[in-house]
């Protein structure tokens, strides 16, 4: 099996249509690559949804244990979690309703990937949005 991200062009057209991103292992620690990627995202204009158990809210923002747990739409899940609980956030994204599954940099999990991909959701893997979300929206 060999997972391929899309193209920069619709990587970026998805994103421009993103309004709400649901940030799964969002640490409360601003030393953590979760938070300085949320605290991005959200000062560029995204609604960030923590998604972290045990946690009230993450940059100003009200936590939920589980992607389950969040009302409302969600656009994009961002995904922080080791490569082997990637099946289970996949899965509730799926579930959930999502439009899409961003897995973060170094997190590969091909079949779970690929089981986003054929239910239909918009999958990069083992990338950063933060790193590719300002190279593709640099002015």
């Amino acid at each position: 099996m060999s997972f391929a991200n899309p193209d920069d062009q619709t990587i970026r057209d998805f994103l421009a249509t993103v309004r709400t991103i649901a940030v799964v292992g969002l640490s409360p620690k601003t030393n953590r690559p979760s938070h300085g990627v949320a605290a991005y995202l959200k000062r560029v204009g995204y609604q960030i949804i923590p998604v972290r158990p045990l946690v009230a809210e993450v940059l100003g923002e009200p936590a939920y244990p589980d992607l389950a747990s969040v009302p409302g739409d969600i656009d994009l899940v961002d995904v922080f979690r080791r490569a082997e609980e990637v099946d289970a956030v996949v899965d509730a994204a799926i579930a959930r309703g999502a439009r899409g599954i961003w897995i973060q940099l170094d997190i590969v999990n091909e079949p779970a990937a690929q089981r986003a991909r054929d239910a239909g959701l918009f999958v990069v893997m083992d990338a950063c949005l933060l790193v590719e979300h300002a190279r593709l929206f640099a002015a």
